[in-house]
């Protein structure tokens, strides 16, 4: 799991708060769980297509034009 997977979950577990069980006790929730809670698509996934979709720009590009940093 990549260090931005661990921080997205330990957002959404301080959005979402503990589960309190049956018996009365307080827990985290698991991973699974946050992923049924909240459904968004992989981070790691929504980066990485968003760099790919930048360089295919890039490629796209005509020579003559310089890159804006």
């Amino acid at each position: 799991m990549s260090t931005l997977q661990v921080f997205e979950n330990r957002v959404l577990r301080r959005i979402f708060g503990p589960k309190r069980e049956d018996d009365g006790a307080w827990r985290k929730l698991h991973n699974d769980e946050l992923k049924n809670l909240y459904s968004s698509p992989n981070i790691v996934r929504v980066i990485k297509s968003r760099r790919m979709r930048w360089a295919g720009h890039v490629a796209r590009m005509d020579g003559t034009r310089g890159v804006e940093a």
